[in-house]
């Protein structure tokens, strides 16, 4: 009996403090990776801004290429959109559209992944001497909910290493 009431104020303990510990934390989560790709802005942007490019570069579709995929009406800049349904849990399902699109330097879109939150995501290209810096990032609010905002520590690892795959697609597709 002495072992359970161990085994449960241990577990209280655990409890509280990573109560303690989310308090300490913000709810907002930015994750952002950045490459030089050997060439112009001009030639990146439309891999970005034509939704239906997503699918030459994007490292979810990689993960899953059964993965489900309904464009909407509008092709490129503001207002156009996909969703898609995967089975991969990894891949889910959710919409993304297009918010802000600044031809050749900045694309802002949305994406809700259904019912996991909604993520605020942007890609930047900056002018170099030898290309152009793309950069991919995205914003989400993971809430108040402790265990949400201690995930978000976890957020830049997991989603990190899809961007820098997708870039790393992007600039591929360049090479080409």
């Amino acid at each position: 009996m002495q072992a359970f009431f161990i085994i449960l104020g241990a577990f209280i303990v655990l409890v509280l403090g990573l109560f303690i510990f989310s308090l300490f934390l913000s709810p907002s989560v930015k994750v952002e990776r950045s490459l030089l790709m050997p060439a112009k802005a001009g030639a990146i942007f439309p891999l970005v801004n034509v939704v239906h490019n997503w699918e030459l570069w994007s490292p979810w579709k990689e993960q899953d290429p059964m993965v489900k995929i309904t464009y909407g009406e509008k092709e490129s800049g503001v207002g156009a959109g996909y969703s898609w349904e995967s089975r991969n849990r990894n891949v889910g399902r959710g919409h993304m559209s297009v918010t802000e699109s600044r031809e050749d330097q900045y694309i802002a879109t949305n994406t809700d992944f259904g019912g996991m939150g909604m993520a605020k995501g942007y890609f930047r290209f900056d002018p170099m001497p030898e290309g152009t810096l793309v950069t991919w990032g995205m914003i989400c609010d993971m809430g108040q909910h402790p265990l949400r905002k201690v995930m978000g520590l976890m957020m830049d690892k997991w989603v990190g290493k899809d961007f820098e795959k997708g870039l790393g697609n992007i600039r591929r597709l360049l090479q080409r």
